[in-house]
């Protein structure tokens, strides 16, 4: 009994020997390596007005410029949150309409901070392709605004039109000057009416315009300066009676030719020929009178 236990245990002992044996000359098979992940980063920027010859992204939260079509792009030092405070935010994907300006020789960017800390407006401006910033005070206090828009006449003539403190169908509506390039900026009087703004905006140093009226209007109501804003009348226009209620709001006039055009909208409730149609309104005394002169497509007028 004694020697079968014993070969037995040679037995198994042989065995084990002999299967590390095999198991060794087997070639092995490898467990793939987990691959590494990498870090794709960021997905390139996309400029939201890529036909534009200066575009700009808000992605990634910052406001960022670009002159070469995204191949640069220049972050601008201001908080994205700024450039939408105030009563009205718009999209917040996209900058507010005419808030703003964008070309090889200038940008610049309204903004205001937070109201409870600081209830100034500013703007931020560069010359020289986002290089250097220039951070301009236009108003110490404002309440919170609505309407904004930023103008350039010239490399030194500039305005900002603010419109804040709205009541149901009233506010009060503001015009700030600069004679120096954008560095500091004169508070102009109001002019006499508290409507909720609709457009304005200056042609040349002394003669600007501020329309009012967008809740059902039922007339263009144009208020025109030639002194800089220092006094401020409400413009003449003859409207034919078969376009009376029809053509009621009229946008910023520009230079054409030797006398001044305004194209007029329908309004929010227009409905004529489809809505579209604008009148084309001239005056030839920088602003004061104003005659009709035809009706004109929307192409016409882009």
């Amino acid at each position: 009994m004694k020697y079968i236990m014993i070969g037995t245990a040679c037995l198994v002992v042989i065995g084990i020997i002999a299967g590390t044996y095999f198991f060794e000359k087997e070639p092995h098979v490898t467990q793939p390596e987990t691959p590494e992940i990498s870090d794709p980063g960021s997905p390139p920027l996309q400029a939201v007005n890529e036909a534009a010859p200066v575009g700009y992204s808000l992605q990634q939260e910052q406001l960022q410029i670009t002159y070469n079509n995204g191949e640069k792009w220049i972050q601008v030092p201001v908080e994205k949150e700024n450039l939408f405070q105030g009563e009205y935010s718009g999209r917040e994907d996209e900058l507010i309409e005419d808030s703003y300006i964008l070309t090889e020789d200038l940008a610049a960017f309204l903004y205001a901070r937070d109201y409870s800390v600081d209830k100034s407006v500013r703007l931020l401006f560069s010359k020289d392709k986002g290089e250097t910033w220039e951070d301009a005070q236009v108003t110490a206090s404002s309440p919170p605004i609505r309407f904004r828009k930023v103008g350039f006449i010239n490399e030194s003539s500039g305005y900002v039109i603010l419109s804040a403190d709205r009541t149901m169908s009233q506010e009060l509506t503001t015009v700030y000057l600069t004679k120096d390039g954008g560095e500091s900026w004169k508070e102009t009087p109001r002019p006499d009416t508290t409507r909720l703004i609709y457009d304005g905006g200056f042609v040349d140093d002394d003669t600007g315009f501020l329309s009012f009226g967008i809740l059902n209007p039922e007339e263009p109501d144009l208020h025109v300066t030639q002194d800089r804003g220092n006094s401020w009348n409400k413009a003449a226009m003859e409207i034919p009676d078969q376009y009376k209620r029809i053509f009621v709001m009229a946008k910023v006039p520009f230079k054409e030719g030797d006398h001044l055009t305004a194209y007029v909208n329908q309004g929010p409730n227009g409905d004529y020929k489809g809505g579209k149609v604008k009148g084309k309104f001239i005056s030839e005394d920088q602003g004061r009178t104003w005659s009709f002169q035809e009706e004109v497509q929307p192409d016409e007028t882009d």
